[in-house]
């Protein structure tokens, strides 16, 4: 059976729904965020030097960083979340599946850093959020017509590009005023799949 390192309200909720959509057993080892610091608690060191979520364990292999464990979850048990090589679809599938945290992930960590950082950080701030609202103008129109990011079919791109989209609407500006974006987020949020993730992760401050 496959277990999940799983922090809460963080990027290891994706993949306890990527195993409900294929439909695994799986064992949730849960951790808790420092509730001053909102940091990962030391435990999860024990696990991997660098304490980050999500991690897995299948058999003796272990596997750290979403993607990788997304691409290693799809190739052995979920082929049916990828479109096929032959597809026009699936370069656009590899495209997203980096995207979320290649290109979309590092100016809301980024935002985060500088909120907190009060009147140390006003000087970065215009252009952090510049950088944000390029990204979701962008991804707001990739979504026209939709419904999903690698064309008609869901796969695990979406899934991958859930995380910091759910990020955005808590403090990237995201709202109604990009409907396209706001939609894929209603829709996720419906499936099946999502909601029992959410019954086995626990409480996750980005379901909304």
């Amino acid at each position: 059976m496959i277990k999940v390192h799983h922090l809460n309200n963080s990027r290891s909720q994706r993949v306890l729904w990527l195993l409900e959509e294929i439909g695994l057993d799986y064992e949730v080892v849960p951790y808790q965020r420092d509730a001053k610091t909102m940091l990962a608690p030391a435990s999860l060191r024990r696990i991997h030097p660098l304490g980050k979520s999500p991690i897995i364990e299948d058999g003796p292999l272990r596997l750290a960083e979403t993607g990788v464990i997304v691409d290693y979850l799809v190739s052995k048990y979920g082929r049916e979340l990828e479109p096929a090589q032959s597809s026009e679809a699936h370069w656009g599938y590899r495209y997203w599946l980096h995207y979320a945290e290649g290109s979309l992930m590092p100016p809301l960590l980024v935002k985060l850093v500088v909120n907190r950082l009060g009147l140390l950080g006003r000087p970065a701030r215009g252009y952090v959020d510049n950088q944000i609202t390029l990204h979701l103008d962008y991804l707001d129109k990739e979504l026209d017509p939709g419904p999903w990011f690698a064309g008609d079919t869901f796969s695990a791109a979406d899934i991958m590009m859930s995380f910091p989209l759910e990020a955005a609407t808590s403090r990237g500006g995201l709202n109604a005023s990009r409907p396209n974006l706001m939609g894929f987020l209603a829709r996720i949020h419906a499936r099946p799949a999502y909601q029992r993730a959410l019954s086995r992760g626990g409480p996750y401050a980005f379901a909304r």
